[in-house]
């Protein structure tokens, strides 16, 4: 896909995976006048590559955002914004974390408040995850909304009432309860995983989904899957019951080949 192609429907919205799962983790938003990086977190190298692969080079980005300091997030996060002078948004707890090293340009993320970079809104939500300060994104360009949310242990109330009315979701589906634990984890990494702070499940992917409403979505990626824990089937299986046969809406994000460019309409 060309650079053109990539940022050039302007009015529009559309987003695309780098890569998504337990070795990393980036999303990228356009509204083609703008574009974000959500998260980055592989190599320089790799990002630089996967970047690449979807028509997009890292001048192109107007602003890193980042969700919370964990590894697969935030790797990438410091040698790029040093790399490109590019301006990093984050909440406070994720800096005091001292894991993205220096950074040309911060700005402060308030959880609950609503910023804009460009043309793009970006409401920062808070998510029950074992982070110092973490937050998931709702980022719109007019009336047309996307959801990124992953990397939460429970579906709180107040994540129910932020994802409502979103045109895309990228949901977490980590992991299968009996693969988990089954699977290799020591008990403490199973607990951690499986915890109120930890990840959503398949099950608990498709229960959010219900009560989100399904009317309205177009696009709805299972993202974030343990390559020990889960597989792509079984992420569809607990979520393809839920749309009346319309499997078109319902893809994932891989961890080695993340996700082409998806409009949204």
């Amino acid at each position: 896909m060309s650079v053109g192609h990539a940022n050039g429907s302007r009015g529009g919205l559309r987003f695309a995976s780098l890569g998504s799962g337990s070795k990393g983790n980036a999303t990228l938003v356009s509204d083609g006048e703008s574009m974000l990086l959500v998260d980055c977190g592989f190599g320089l190298k790799e990002a630089e590559r996967r970047l690449a692969r979807l028509g997009v080079h890292p001048r192109q980005l107007d602003a890193l955002l980042v969700t919370h300091e964990h590894g697969d997030h935030v790797r990438d996060i410091g040698p790029l914004a040093r790399r490109y002078d590019l301006p990093v948004h984050l909440t406070p707890g994720t800096w005091l974390s001292g894991k993205l090293g220096r950074l040309p340009r911060t700005h402060w993320i308030t959880p609950q408040s609503r910023f804009a970079i460009k043309g793009l809104d970006v409401d920062a939500i808070t998510v029950p995850h074992d982070a110092r300060e973490p937050v998931q994104f709702r980022i719109a360009a007019g009336d047309r909304k996307l959801g990124l949310l992953t990397d939460l242990g429970h579906p709180s109330e107040h994540v129910r009432q932020a994802f409502r009315g979103c045109d895309a979701l990228v949901l977490e589906c980590n992991h299968d309860v009996r693969m988990l634990a089954e699977g290799p984890y020591p008990p403490s990494l199973k607990r951690r995983v499986g915890g109120r702070w930890g990840h959503l499940a398949n099950g608990q992917a498709a229960a959010l989904l219900t009560e989100l409403g399904l009317d309205r979505l177009q696009r709805i990626v299972c993202s974030h899957l343990s390559e020990h824990n889960n597989r792509p089937e079984l992420a569809l299986e607990a979520l393809t019951p839920l749309l009346d046969g319309d499997e078109t809406r319902l893809t994932v994000a891989a961890q080695d080949d993340g996700l082409d460019w998806q409009a949204i309409h």
